[in-house]
């Protein structure tokens, strides 16, 4: 596959009266054509700010991009101007936001909305943009489209509005489209049918799709690759097989190892990660995971664990190898249980 997004050593910092906030610290890896990528971690990890970067929407001030390439289709998006990345964003690129309901205008008809991008982007009249409009709606699942095409944001239940807005975000057949949490405040039933629209849409389009989510089980179904965020880097990456099945990061084991199991045949008390992420704010030194992992060693408070590759093509930040430790082989096998 051809490769259509590469991040390199992406650094976006927040400047704020405490000091600088890095939010995101150095972060590099890659998207191909219709693959899913899928960005896990805790609030405040660093995913919907590097989302965030990919579009350049951080508020500036007190948000920076400071360093790094954002490159797509063969170009630097954090060299173009304003016209150009108005160009590529809702069009090129487009992007699911976490809650559908501050994202739609509630004053404007959904019509009005789904054909602003359809008309800026395509050059469409206004009939052809309405009549559009009336495909998507239908395309996403939402019944009797040419009449809720009138309707407003309030008219419109949570799981609707969420197709609304997956329908707005591929109105443009966008090559990659960005997922922040699109199933949040959803109940399951309406989380799996939004997911299974996302996922039938970017296959029929050959759409690249990064995904944010908590949801390890989103991950496990709908993720080619995963990438795990911790304190602003990328902890572990690897294909979502190799991941959930041998997972080289004690993070990740933790994160594994916290997913209930459907087959327990006794209650089991789910795994806890102890503590609380760093402040980001603050200079770390050695392993930001060091304080909450029962795997430290004394290097691990002084040295600064690089991203290696483990096994081919899974990459993960740990001076120990769970795969070769006899001390971390059990948790890493039962955490990969947990995720089964």
């Amino acid at each position: 596959m051809a490769r259509l997004l590469e991040v390199n050593n992406l650094k976006t910092y927040f400047f704020t009266e405490e000091g600088v906030v890095r939010a995101v610290n150095g972060v590099t890896w890659h998207l191909d054509e219709g693959e899913t990528l899928a960005l896990v971690g805790e609030s405040g990890s660093g995913k919907s700010v590097t989302a965030m970067s990919i579009l350049r929407l951080i508020p500036n001030p007190p948000g920076r991009i400071v360093e790094g390439t954002i490159t797509f289709e063969g170009k630097d998006l954090l060299k173009m101007n304003d016209a150009e990345l108005r160009s590529i964003r809702g069009n090129r690129i487009a992007m699911v936001f976490q809650e559908p309901m501050t994202s739609l205008n509630p004053v404007l008809t959904i019509g009005q909305q789904l054909r602003e991008a359809i008309q800026l982007h395509l050059g469409l009249s206004t009939d052809d943009a309405t009549t559009r409009a009336v495909e998507l709606l239908e395309l996403v699942g939402i019944p009797e489209a040419d009449q809720r095409v009138k309707d407003y944001p309030h008219q419109f239940s949570g799981g609707m509005r969420q197709r609304v807005m997956i329908a707005m975000a591929l109105s443009c057949n966008p090559r990659l489209l960005i997922a922040d949490e699109p199933t949040t405040a959803l109940d399951v039933t309406i989380q799996a049918q939004v997911l299974e629209i996302m996922a039938r849409l970017a296959t029929d389009l050959n759409t690249a799709v990064l995904i944010i989510t908590h949801n390890l089980g989103v991950v496990a179904r709908y993720a080619d690759r995963v990438n795990v965020m911790y304190a602003g880097e990328i902890v572990e990456s690897g294909s979502a097989v190799d991941v959930f099945k041998r997972p080289r990061m004690p993070y990740t084991v933790g994160l594994m190892a916290s997913v209930p199991r459907l087959d327990a045949t006794e209650h089991v008390r789910l795994t806890t990660i102890e503590g609380q992420p760093p402040l980001l704010v603050q200079e770390i030194h050695g392993c930001p995971f060091r304080p909450r992992c029962d795997w430290a060693i004394d290097k691990c408070a002084t040295d600064h664990p690089e991203l290696e590759e483990k096994e081919p093509g899974h990459w993960a930040r740990c001076h120990r190898n769970p795969q070769v430790d006899e001390k971390t082989r059990v948790p890493a096998s039962e955490a990969a249980a947990a995720a089964n």
